[in-house]
């Protein structure tokens, strides 16, 4: 080192070399301090101009920021990137190794964690020391642009200042989609194409714009970036299903869910779902060796559930419907349960549609007629598995009582309930898992089979 090219301030008291690169990366040096070199406790502050912007303009972003760096030798530079690996830069698509000249490398650091010599932890200054490279820093300019951004980084940069900023969002396939708020809706197209710019696989960004239409379980949305291609493929617990985003409903927040409740299944028993969508709790069943009777009103689901079927080959255990769920349970699952009563094999009733499925349990009340013949044996009883939303300050006791009201019998101490998922601030979705007894199946209720009940044709204020 040259005299000339070293410093010694009195605040801080560090030992600085600057140097600066070329675009073939050759450092030219002179004395800075070090207070000029990293003002920021941030590495990168997006331009100022790009807050308020609309239509997304990716070379805005652009600016260049000094780091600082080590001069170190080529044949000790393994051995030291594992030591600095936590001081050392990361940034996406910044490659922290630069090339200095025949003997060496520029090994790039974050400012964020390294603005002085002092920095280094012992660990990290005796590596160093081991491998006999100086503890000098040098400043490399570094031009950042929107591709080194993460997509909260730009939207916090774009939005308002003080705003919430979305970067989280629902995906299904290829699909990304997104529950904007008021506040955020000005810039809804820029938001859509920075999700799509920085998640791989994503080729369509949509936004909900209503409410969850109760009768099909689908919603209005409107594409905000990307080819508008709505049919997607997924995976759920190892098994595809493809359908019609736009058409049908799905929520890949219940996988966990689908799976708890395959999981109670055994071999043979036969599993009856009432509100089955495209087939995420039936094709597993179905998979599991279970007989399955699945039914949906909307005509896309029954579509792509017998899609399902086939792309999963299980036709040959899986009976599709397309009914009203109370028809179905006073049809087809009505006319099954008394052979399968006198079986030994488990029934399984699932009703998954959160806003609406206890109003439906008033369906099985006088489902087998009266007494049972004293010749009809009765050796299972169904169980079912009854999905539901609540507001109340005990969920499980609001959902029990709902649940005993629809059915006309107390449920109380004969029945589990299990927590789904937070839905929003104050309302949970909750399963209510109990056996359809003989005084609810066997009883002298009139039966009655309206069209459909009223809530029915309203709207659910979250999805399931």
């Amino acid at each position: 080192m040259t005299q000339g090219h070293e410093r010694w301030f009195s605040s801080p008291v560090i030992y600085v070399i600057e140097t600066r690169t070329n675009r073939n990366h050759r450092p030219s040096s002179s004395p800075i301090r070090v207070a000029d070199m990293f003002l920021c406790a941030c590495l990168y502050t997006p331009p100022p101009e790009v807050r308020g912007m609309i239509s997304l303009d990716r070379e805005a972003f652009s600016r260049t920021v000094t780091v600082p760096a080590l001069r170190v030798q080529k044949e000790v530079l393994g051995k030291l990137v594992k030591s600095l690996k936590k001081v050392a830069l990361h940034l996406p698509g910044v490659k922290r190794v630069l090339e200095d000249d025949d003997k060496h490398r520029l090994l790039l650091l974050d400012p964020t964690r390294v603005s002085s010599p002092s920095s280094f932890g012992e660990t990290e200054t005796q590596a160093l020391e081991k491998l006999g490279v100086p503890l000098e820093l040098h400043s490399h300019e570094l031009r950042l642009t929107y591709g080194n951004l993460k997509a909260d980084e730009v939207l916090r940069a774009v939005l308002p200042e003080g705003q919430d900023v979305t970067s989280g969002f629902s995906r299904v396939g290829h699909v990304a989609h997104l529950n904007l708020r008021e506040h955020q809706l000005p810039y809804k197209n820029l938001i859509g194409q920075v999700i799509m710019d920085k998640n791989s696989g994503v080729t369509c960004v949509v936004n909900k714009t209503n409410t969850i239409d109760s009768t099909f379980r689908t919603f209005q949305m409107e594409v905000l970036a990307g080819d508008g291609n709505m049919v997607v493929k997924v995976r759920e617990n190892g098994l595809p299903y493809e359908f019609d985003f736009s058409r049908v409903y799905w929520n890949p927040r219940l996988s966990t869910e689908h799976e708890r409740v395959v999981g109670l299944l055994q071999p043979g028993d036969t599993v009856m779902d009432v509100f089955a969508g495209v087939g995420p709790f039936a094709i597993p069943a179905a998979k599991r060796g279970c007989n399955v009777l699945a039914n949906d009103l909307n005509p896309e689901s029954h579509r792509w559930l017998s899609h399902n079927c086939r792309l999963n080959k299980v036709e040959h255990r899986l009976r599709v419907f397309n009914m009203d769920g109370r028809a179905f349970i006073r049809g087809p699952l009505r006319e099954a349960l008394p052979a399968l009563m006198k079986g030994t094999a488990g029934i399984h009733i699932v009703m998954n549609l959160p806003a609406l499925a206890l109003e439906f349990l008033d369906a099985f009340q006088g489902l087998l007629g009266q007494e049972p013949d004293q010749n009809q044996s009765v050796s299972i009883l169904p169980e079912v598995h009854c999905y539901g939303f609540s507001k109340e300050g005990d969920p499980s006791r609001d959902i029990v009582e709902r649940a005993s009201r629809s059915l006309g019998i107390s449920l109380d101490g004969h029945c589990s309930i299990h927590m789904v998922r937070n839905v929003a601030p104050n309302k949970e979705m909750m399963c209510i898992s109990f056996s359809l007894s003989k005084d609810v199946l066997f009883s002298n209720v009139i039966e009655d089979t309206p069209e459909e009940p009223a809530p029915k044709r309203q709207k659910c204020e979250e999805p399931e």
